[in-house]
């Protein structure tokens, strides 16, 4: 199969698992965005009850954590991950309110109306936008906060060869108007959509890869399916800086009803 019509989730789980293991970040963001997005929600407590889910080894989480009272549970699929998170937060002197615990996004265990605030980098498009802004809305108390970034086209229309990738990889890919409007129909007061700039991607996911990618490809030297997934990440870095014009990630904060 080539590149072209090649996406992250034809690859094996553990494989990607140890890649994006080794680098801060699991997605496009930074620091900055985080708090950007943090900024568009009041009224949490050391009584908070905050959620990330699908939190990754928890770059984003320690940031929240650092920047917002309360206590913070991070839900990832991936062992490997959890285990990292709960080291980083130790290593900030933060594991007495930040605690990540091995879980799937379409089966939390969250209790109804537990949460203050949902959070997720990145991440939502792994059970869909729509799916999870209505699934997890459950566990929000009223008025409580949803803040997610997700991959969003900014135009109504591109080239025919990032359309074709995107729909190929996330058919859910949707315009920001769209995106909102999905937000608003889930039982939300759409807050803030803002898109994160191109560092994001640039430096603070693409450019940390780098190093990362020499290292994989040295450990798996030989190994066929490693090679096919990092000219992946390489062709799709390569999109992204010819087509950044056209899509990026957005962040969508909302409140509920």
């Amino acid at each position: 199969m080539s590149n072209d019509n090649t996406s992250i989730h034809d690859f094996d789980f553990n494989l990607i698992c140890e890649y994006f293991s080794s680098i801060d970040r699991q997605g496009p963001g930074s620091p900055g965005v985080t708090l950007k997005a943090l900024s568009f929600v009041d009224h949490l407590t050391d009584e908070s009850r905050i959620a990330d889910i699908g939190c990754g080894t928890g770059g984003q989480t320690m940031v929240l954590a650092q920047h917002a009272p309360g206590q913070i549970t991070g839900v990832d699929l991936f062992p490997l991950f959890i285990d990292l998170f709960n080291q980083n937060a130790s290593r900030l002197n933060l594991q007495h309110r930040v605690k990540g615990l091995v879980g799937s996004m379409d089966k939390l265990t969250f209790q109804k109306e537990e949460l203050d605030l949902i959070w997720s980098e990145g991440a939502i498009y792994n059970i869909g936008f729509e799916q999870g802004l209505k699934e997890w809305r459950k566990f929000l108390k009223p008025g409580g906060f949803i803040a997610v970034s997700e991959v969003s086209w900014f135009t109504d229309e591109r080239p025919a060869e990032i359309d074709q990738f995107w729909q190929d990889a996330y058919p859910q890919i949707d315009t920001i108007p769209h995106k909102v409007a999905q937000m608003q129909n889930a039982g939300y007061v759409p807050v803030a959509s803002f898109i994160l700039p191109e560092t994001c991607w640039l430096d603070h996911f693409y450019k940390p890869q780098i190093a990362a990618q020499e290292a994989f490809l040295k450990k798996h030297a030989g190994n066929q399916t490693a090679e096919a997934f990092i000219a992946n990440q390489r062709h799709e870095e390569k999109l992204y800086q010819k087509y950044k014009a056209f899509y990026g990630y957005v962040f969508y904060i909302g409140k509920k009803l």
